[in-house]
């Protein structure tokens, strides 16, 4: 059975709708579910440690924290990632549906497309992104061992020399033919990244520390102090939250396989305060061991990794970071957009055609142009993602204040108007209402000049604004009624 081939199951109101409901948007049944806490883990040993987050990091020291104050941002972050994503976990594994399915118990069976499309937007262009930066080590890496290949090097063909694009195209394959066998092959691909994820950047951190003679810088000549120090470790907290806006919105695309609430928690407990304050350790020992030897301060492991002398581990550092590159865009950029995909065309899509469609658009859209565009990066993204926090607002204000986790699963499903989640034409008028207004205030904090030195805080004031319209406009005069989906749930994966 499969998104365009399955036959749509009874619900209290007829059959289901085969609008509405496909296998690969149906919800999971509880026995069979296969996600345990180290699955849950490896989400997190492999997202935290991705280049892109390195980056972020290391920036810190050199806007002028001090070690102390990196662990105090990451520590504050990962106590706030912890909760939120907890939240959103059991989201999941009380429902066993995706995110865009999630979407119509507070949006509506229609409305709940314009959460699915914003994320499924955002993802598809850091898909292309991704895999771009990773193509760039695989490029670095074949010239360092094949001085030869660098006459491939020298053209241009729309933005790429010829061996960027043999390169690109390989890590596009590659995660393609992952996705093709579905979730149960990115679950086996997470669980080998992530211990040689780990294992490769403790090794690099020692290797640093040992060049360095067991000593660290612990900050720039000239660090932040007082009042404008911790303003920048709120910020970097807010902002690290902020980089996880996209996975606090569909993280029940994982957790709806999880085998209990329990598995969430331990999984996010070593995954997320754990595992972030590791991933501080190794991003003060790398920033200030570098510092110490040179007085420069590094902008990604990569600048490290190209100094090693010996090839062979050149070769595995830098295998090690595309593997890494490539399991964080699965898990971030690769599976949103898929069920955004499948719920827009539930009758032409599978879980596998909409990952074909969802790389065919990431290539497209030639994404090195725009990671090198800073008004793309910076206004089209940027604003795209600030618009994430009042999705979640709603979403969480609905689910936990206004249901109290109460959902009707099979009515999700449904087109009856009689339907728990009809609302009014299959929207919420008062979920719409209560994000217009949180999200335009949310964008105009993140990108308005006026408004820098708070633009990181963006994702919260459109979150805490957005739940609080919510709450005070919503309806509580209709019946709430809790349902399993048992009766539609197909097996997870």
């Amino acid at each position: 059975m499969t998104a365009v081939d399955a036959r749509p199951p009874e619900t209290a109101h007829g059959a289901a709708s085969s609008v509405l409901y496909t296998y690969d948007l149906a919800p999971t049944k509880r026995e069979g579910r296969r996600w345990g806490a180290y699955n849950v883990f490896t989400l997190w040993a492999n997202d935290v440690h991705s280049l892109g987050n390195y980056a972020f990091a290391i920036g810190l020291f050199a806007l002028g924290l001090n070690v102390w104050g990196i662990l105090a941002a990451f520590a504050l972050a990962s106590v706030l990632l912890f909760l939120l994503l907890t939240l959103s976990g059991f989201m999941g594994h009380k429902t066993g549906v995706p995110f865009p399915v999630m979407s119509r118990i507070a949006f509506g069976i229609k409305g709940a497309k314009i959460p699915a499309a914003v994320r499924g937007i955002v993802a598809i262009a850091w898909f292309g992104i991704q895999t771009y930066l990773a193509s760039a080590v695989l490029s670095a890496l074949l010239l360092a061992m094949f001085p030869g290949l660098s006459a491939l090097d020298t053209n241009a063909i729309l933005g790429q020399s010829t061996l960027d694009w043999i390169t690109f195209l390989a890590l596009w394959v590659l995660q393609l033919v992952i996705v093709s066998y579905g979730m149960q092959m990115i679950r086996r691909y997470m669980a080998f990244a992530a211990p040689t994820t780990l294992i490769t950047m403790c090794a690099l951190a020692v290797w640093m520390f040992v060049r360095a003679d067991a000593s660290l810088s612990l900050s720039i000549d000239e660090p932040l102090i007082g009042g404008e120090m911790w303003l920048q470790i709120l910020q970097a907290a807010a902002l690290w939250v902020v980089i996880y806006g996209t996975f606090v919105l569909n993280f029940c695309d994982f957790t709806r396989s999880a085998k209990s609430r329990g598995a969430i928690v331990r999984g996010n407990v070593i995954g997320i305060p754990l595992n972030m304050l590791f991933f501080a350790v190794i991003v003060v020992v790398l920033s200030g061991a570098q510092f110490k030897l040179d007085g420069h301060v590094i902008t990604s492991p990569t600048d490290i990794v190209r100094t090693i002398p010996d090839m062979a581990l050149l070769a595995t550092a830098s295998l090690a970071l595309i593997a890494l590159t490539v399991a964080v865009n699965l898990l971030a950029n690769f599976v949103a957009p898929i069920y955004a995909l499948i719920d827009l065309f539930p009758r032409r899509l599978n879980f596998r055609r909409a990952g074909v469609v969802s790389a065919v658009i990431g290539l497209v859209i030639l994404p090195w142009n725009l990671y090198d565009s800073p008004i793309v990066v910076n206004y089209f993204l940027g604003g795209l993602g600030a618009l994430l926090g009042p999705l979640f607002g709603v979403i969480m204000a609905d689910y936990w204040l206004l249901r109290k986790s109460r959902v009707n699963v099979p009515d999700l499903y449904t087109e009856d108007p009689r339907g728990e989640y009809h609302y009014r034409r299959g929207f919420n008028p008062r979920a719409v209402a209560a994000f217009v207004p949180s999200a335009a205030v949310a964008v105009v904090v993140a990108l308005v000049p006026l408004f820098h030195a708070v633009a990181g805080f963006s994702w919260f004031v459109g979150a805490l604004l957005g739940a609080v319209l919510y709450a005070v406009i919503a309806d509580r005069t209709t019946q709430i009624r809790d349902v399993d989906g048992e009766s539609l749930a197909v097996a997870a994966e």
